[in-house]
């Protein structure tokens, strides 16, 4: 497999690495990943993460593995685990899928490469176009809120959401964006800001719930958030929170827009209802781990309540900006 490099992930001297988003924005800590298990160790625990990334970096784990000499059992073991790792993305199945339709067309498992290579590529092409779309439509003078992190660390581009303020900053355009933290793992205040600083945009960071105060002020002019499934009626899958920023959208009238690539709208998922939501464990919603060690503020036996993601019913959302342009309608 040839060499291949984005912000987040590469495949180097046929090794490849996955930057440890959990280290960030602290420590910048490259971690190699030699089978597919690790590769799902890293998707689950989040080191790496975002729905286009975690479906390229499964696609390589996959590939690396038939550079390696696995059998053709050990392949389809191998497919299985990582297409499950996480269930929410549509993205992950999507690529392992694509995949594996090659190497049972074939019969030849270089086609697994193949195929990983196009879909570093092509995703990387993708969330240009999402991203020049998107800043078309945004105002110099604007101030957009966004929700989780959809940049660079989530694709082997410039990245979703995030991306088309990134290219709307660089068309030189005045925008403010407001970042929210995005708990109970502070995927904003962690990984968005961490994006920006690096590319020079102005922006505030804010908890979660000082959104409505913010709109209500008139502050906000503009929603920018992704998807990492989207049912065919519309609805979309998101970090938990978005169904949150999005009814506030609506209440004040202000424009909110999923950025996701076509790959991401699920055909055979009727609306949201269809859409399994991810359960994860109690322990990040009573404390934080990470660079300082670990920092808890809840009983040890309190009960929680911690789903990865929402689902925003279509009626909130204005438009979809995907890399075949911006959407009112899917269909």
């Amino acid at each position: 497999m040839r060499d291949l490099t984005s912000l987040a992930l590469r495949y180097e001297k046929g090794k490849l690495f996955v930057l440890n988003q959990q280290k960030l924005p602290m420590v910048e800590e490259w971690i190699t990943c030699k089978s597919p298990n690790e590769m799902a160790e890293c998707i689950q625990s989040l080191k790496v993460r975002g729905a286009p990334l975690i479906g390229i970096a499964a696609a390589l784990s996959l590939a690396d593995f038939v550079e390696k000499g696995a059998s053709s059992d050990a392949i389809q073991k191998a497919a299985e685990l990582l297409k499950t790792a996480r269930p929410t993305a549509v993205n992950l199945s999507y690529c392992i899928l694509e995949q594996m339709r090659a190497f049972e067309k074939t019969k030849d498992p270089k086609a697994i490469v193949h195929v990983a290579e196009n879909l570093f590529e092509e995703d990387a092409l993708l969330s240009q176009k999402i991203s020049s779309f998107g800043a078309e439509m945004i105002k110099s003078g604007e101030s957009i809120l966004t929700h989780c992190n959809t940049g660079g660390l989530v694709t082997t581009g410039i990245g979703t959401a995030l991306g088309v303020i990134l290219e709307a900053h660089r068309q030189g355009k005045k925008i403010h964006v407001y970042v929210d933290e995005t708990r109970p793992l502070l995927q904003g205040g962690r990984l968005t800001t961490w994006e920006l600083l690096r590319s020079g945009v102005p922006h505030t960071l804010i908890c979660d719930n000082m959104a409505a105060s913010l709109m209500k002020a008139g502050k906000i002019q503009r929603v920018i958030v992704g998807a990492d499934r989207i049912a065919k009626n519309g609805d979309s899958a998101n970090k938990i929170g978005t169904y949150s920023v999005a009814a506030l959208a609506h209440l004040h009238q202000i424009p909110f827009h999923i950025a996701a690539p076509k790959t991401t709208i699920d055909w055979n998922c009727p609306n949201g209802e269809g859409i399994v939501i991810e359960e994860r464990s109690g322990t990040e919603v009573k404390g934080v781990s990470g660079t300082f060690g670990q920092i808890a503020w809840a009983p040890p036996n309190s009960n929680t309540y911690n789903p990865a993601f929402d689902v925003t019913p279509k009626s909130f959302i204005t438009s979809f900006i995907t890399d075949q342009g911006i959407l009112k309608e899917l269909q």
